[in-house]
């Protein structure tokens, strides 16, 4: 089985709690129609070992770039319809890495990738639905194993204690996964993650 790294999304009550568990990433979403949307003055300190992944939906250049320096962060992650333009022209002046999301239900065309390839440093793919992600059920992954790309893969959508078996069977295929994503499934409300849960899932993937 792969070793995949793991990302925990949608933080915005005890982020302070879940980086004690030591993911990798930490998402916090600047989309003003999330109920995950992140407000705080400030992401409290976290171990160095953590990086911190801006999560945005089609935001002006001016808005990305002035929460990558308020919140210092690592990664920008985009689920909007951001074209390859728009992140050269983020990266003319930053440093990020960029995530780029595109949502499966059903059939997927994987031709769409083309243009961001060489430009994006990970894609991710979650589930189509009403939300720009958090909508809490998985897509058909066997869509994945038509992936024609070296780009690492983020898996993401509906991922739960529920899915664990399902992920490690993936997990065991030739599918360059480098991430899973999870958010909603893990949570008591939007934005707060429930503490047992996220223990339980990590130890069940065996990631740690």
């Amino acid at each position: 089985m792969q070793k995949v790294k793991l990302k925990i999304c949608g933080m915005k009550y005890n982020t302070q709690e879940v980086a004690q568990l030591r993911p990798d990433y930490l998402g916090f979403i600047f989309y003003d129609k999330s109920p995950r949307n992140f407000e705080g003055i400030a992401i409290e300190s976290l171990p160095d070992t953590i990086k911190k992944v801006g999560v945005f939906v089609d935001a002006t250049i001016a808005f990305a770039k002035a929460k990558i320096k308020e919140y210092q962060l690592d990664v920008i992650q985009l689920h909007g319809t951001e074209s390859v333009t728009y992140i050269n022209k983020l990266r003319q002046t930053e440093t990020v890495e960029v995530w780029k999301v595109f949502g499966i239900k059903g059939h997927f065309d994987f031709k769409k990738l083309v243009p961001y390839e060489g430009i994006v440093n990970a894609f991710l793919f979650d589930t189509k639905g009403k939300e720009k992600g958090g909508n809490g059920y998985t897509f058909d992954w066997s869509v994945l194993k038509e992936y024609p790309s070296k780009t690492p893969l983020i898996l993401s959508g509906g991922i739960g204690l529920d899915e664990v078996k399902k992920v490690k069977e993936i997990l065991a295929t030739d599918i360059p996964i480098y991430a899973i994503d999870v958010n909603s499934k893990l949570e008591k409300r939007a934005g707060e993650k429930d503490i047992s849960t996220v223990k339980k899932f990590i130890s069940e993937m065996d990631l740690q």
